[in-house]
């Protein structure tokens, strides 16, 4: 299914007016504060996140997976389903494959695929946390830190194979998330773990192009529940290290323990030029990858604000690489990836609204009040009119979710695919 930019236009139109009379005020209000609203709805418009190729099915949990039907069953329709996300959003413009599940057949047939929505190829993601069929070492106890060395070699050579597929898809990134750890005390020597890790890191480092990145994501626990190898920031970053200038670490908003400050991670990865990459969800109690700012939104706001920034006074720091990692339990897949990039949009909108100079002044000023003045005023602000008028300057939905309920999206895609197709690779 493609969507027809007319029918998109024709369903604005039902609110065009009312769009216009609330920009209109917003616009207003914001150049009377000296705020430059072209140049906000222009760096909303250049603001592109990735989808990844496992996000457009039903998610589920280890009891129980409900189909929504009309899931995509081949690579070629989770493209297209990432090509109605962008058509909707205008800032879905990338898509981010996880190999073995999504290993095209016909490169040339995928990447004219991917363009005919005007999509590219974002990171490339091993998978050593399942053991693949046909496959002659098992990752039981482990992948790049596992005791047995033919298993290391394994999961290596693994990624290199994904970087290969990623260079004919036009990527230049690659993304290990480690499930290495341990369920018991005593059950793995955690130096020795640790060092494994790093050997086999640095070995695919050593296989990327000179042109590629190396994200390296961490988590605290799960499927491990004692020890996880890269449990923390700082592992990843002391890894990314060792590899080299071109390995970063990868913030998942999930995996950190109840409470994390995360902003005061991103800030610190930033200054020292070592976050590359966020995969946005939310949560209540672990990774539970949830929508993104459906639980703790403010918490989403003072991220990008440390974000916001790190781009304007860290040139040290590449410009990162945005991925949505969500679990679409109960919701219609699109409709929560589609609510998910609007929360990533509103949040970042109202950090570029903080006055940087101001708050640096009350900061030195010690006007605590002040501070938190200036940081509230900017989330309190209704900024969806700008999201809105970046879309529509784009050819977008001024309401993405209510024209995607107009157009009976979900229904077509069941009828073209059947209501028991169920995505692939999960």
């Amino acid at each position: 299914m493609i969507l027809n930019n007319s029918d998109i236009a024709a369903d604005n139109q039902k609110s065009l007016q009312d769009h216009e009379d609330r920009f209109d005020f917003l616009s207003n209000t914001l150049t009377k504060a000296n705020i430059n609203v072209n140049d906000l709805v222009k760096k909303l418009s250049d603001f592109q996140v990735a989808i990844p190729s496992w996000a457009l099915g039903a998610g589920g949990t280890r009891f129980g997976r409900f189909s929504f039907g009309g899931e995509p069953a081949t690579l070629e329709q989770k493209i297209d389903d990432v090509g109605i996300l962008h058509a909707l959003t205008q800032t879905a413009g990338a898509i981010s494959l996880h190999i073995p599940w999504d290993i095209p057949t016909d490169y040339n047939a995928i990447k004219e695929k991917a363009a005919e929505h005007s999509l590219i190829f974002d990171a490339v993601n091993s998978n050593t946390f399942q053991d693949q069929n046909n496959a002659k070492e098992s990752y039981k106890y482990g992948s790049l830190s596992n005791t047995s060395a033919a298993s290391r070699e394994q999961a290596v050579q693994h990624n290199i194979d994904v970087i290969k597929i990623g260079e004919k898809l036009g990527s230049k990134s690659l993304t290990v998330w480690l499930a290495d750890g341990a369920n018991f005390p005593g059950q793995t020597n955690f130096q020795s773990a640790l060092l494994h890790t790093e050997d086999s890191l640095k070995k695919i480092y050593k296989s990327m192009p000179k042109d590629w990145s190396l994200f390296i994501e961490y988590k605290p626990y799960e499927p491990n529940f004692y020890s996880t190898v890269i449990q923390d920031w700082g592992t990843s970053f002391m890894l990314a290290n060792a590899c080299g200038e071109r390995a970063y670490t990868l913030v998942d908003l999930g995996h950190h323990l109840p409470n994390t400050n995360i902003e005061q991670i991103v800030a610190t990865l930033m200054l020292k030029g070592k976050l590359g990459g966020f995969h946005f969800n939310d949560s209540k109690y672990g990774d539970d990858d949830l929508t993104v700012g459906s639980i703790k939104p403010f918490a989403l706001f003072l991220i990008f604000n440390e974000l916001v920034q790190g781009m304007q006074n860290n040139p040290q720091n590449p410009y990162p690489a945005w991925m949505i990692d969500a679990s679409h339990n109960i919701k219609d897949p699109l409709e929560d990836l589609i609510q998910s990039l609007e929360a990533i949009q509103e949040a970042y909108a109202k950090a570029m609204l903080i006055d940087q100079k101001k708050l640096k002044e009350a900061q030195a000023a010690q006007d605590v009040t002040l501070c938190q003045e200036i940081i509230q005023s900017a989330y309190r602000t209704d900024v969806r009119p700008l999201l809105a008028k970046a879309r529509l300057a784009r050819g977008g939905a001024l309401s993405p979710i209510s024209t995607y309920r107009n157009l009976k999206v979900r229904q077509t895609l069941i009828n073209e695919r059947g209501v028991n197709s169920i995505a692939s690779g999960l």
